[in-house]
């Protein structure tokens, strides 16, 4: 009878920790935005100036972080706008400037869009240098190219697979853009 209030214990020292991992002391690498929501166009809670002090909560939706800064407010802010502060300085603000607007390319900020789970493995550890001297990996480019199959190779694929031939009409050609006009002098 004793094991169960023991392993209850050590259920919670357990969940203790790992909270307490995941609440990291950050600064802000440039000013940016504390956010409502993980997304863009969420609205803003506050402006914040380089260098904030924030504390990391365990939250993580896609590039946003959840963080609570010194004055006890909470929102998001962009994975590449915060560094832990055991990290910061040692990413160059303009590598990870352009890594965000590429995030935001492809994300475009929309939190109504389903989402799922997505890991990365490296992008916040990479330097200016890492990126300029990096060197395409010849071998797995022709692994990818052995891998590449013809036309005929694909009816075959899928007769065997007993798949049907599905005709799609193509989308309409898009209508020429307007000419642009001569500018018509203006007379007061």
């Amino acid at each position: 009878m004793r094991t169960l209030p023991a392993l209850t214990m050590a259920a919670l020292l357990l969940l203790a920790s790992t909270c307490s991992l995941a609440q990291e002391a950050m600064l802000t690498k440039r000013a940016t935005t504390l956010r409502d929501a993980p997304a863009t166009t969420a609205a803003t809670v506050v402006n914040l100036p380089a260098q904030s002090a924030l504390t990391r909560l365990p939250a993580r939706q896609g590039p946003w972080v959840q963080v609570r800064t010194a004055a006890g407010l909470t929102g998001w802010v962009h994975l590449f706008d915060v560094a832990s502060t055991a990290e910061q300085g040692a990413v160059a603000g303009a590598t990870t400037g352009a890594l965000r607007g590429l995030t935001n390319f492809f994300n475009r900020g929309n939190t109504a869009a389903p989402t799922s789970p997505t890991a990365t493995v490296g992008i916040r550890g990479l330097s200016a240098e890492d990126l300029s001297s990096a060197q395409p990996n010849m071998a797995a480019l022709a692994q990818a190219e052995a891998q590449r199959q013809d036309a005929n190779q694909a009816r075959k694929f899928a007769a065997d697979a007993t798949l049907m031939v599905q005709n799609v009409a193509p989308l309409p050609t898009p209508a020429p853009p307007p000419q642009a006009q001569p500018a018509q002098e203006f007379k007061p």
